[in-house]
Parts: C-alpha cells; structure tokens; sequence
C-alpha cells in the first residue's frame, strides 16, 4: 500500500462522514461544535462536492493502477 492510497483512503472516510454529518447530523454538529460550525457551516452541496473530487482522484489511481 503506497502513500497515495494511504491519503486517498483518509480523504474517502473524510468525505463520506462529511456527507453523512451534513445529511443527518446537521442539529448534531452546530450543537457539539459552536465554535467551528460558525466558520464551516454544514453545507449539502460542498459536502457533495467534495465527495465528487475524492471520487475522481480515486478513479484516476485506479486508472494508474494503484489499487
């Protein structure tokens, strides 16, 4: 297992409990997190967004052959 799948496998686990916080646990996080919820709002399109990047950096590296 390379660095790049290390970091790709941490950036997919990121994304996808980003995904989940933002569509379930909206009430959750701005409770537990004042402080940070006030400079990273819970936000349902970069969330997906972001989930959309991952994916295509992890298609790329399948396409190198990485995984």
């Amino acid at each position: 297992m390379t660095i790049e799948l290390i970091i790709f496998y941490l950036l997919l686990i990121d994304s996808i409990s980003c995904n989940l916080i933002v569509l379930f646990g909206d009430k959750w996080y701005v409770k537990h997190f004042r402080v940070i919820s006030r400079w990273f709002p819970p936000a349902e399109g970069w969330a997906l967004y972001y989930l959309i990047l991952v994916l295509w950096i992890g298609s790329l590296l399948y396409r190198i052959g990485l995984p």
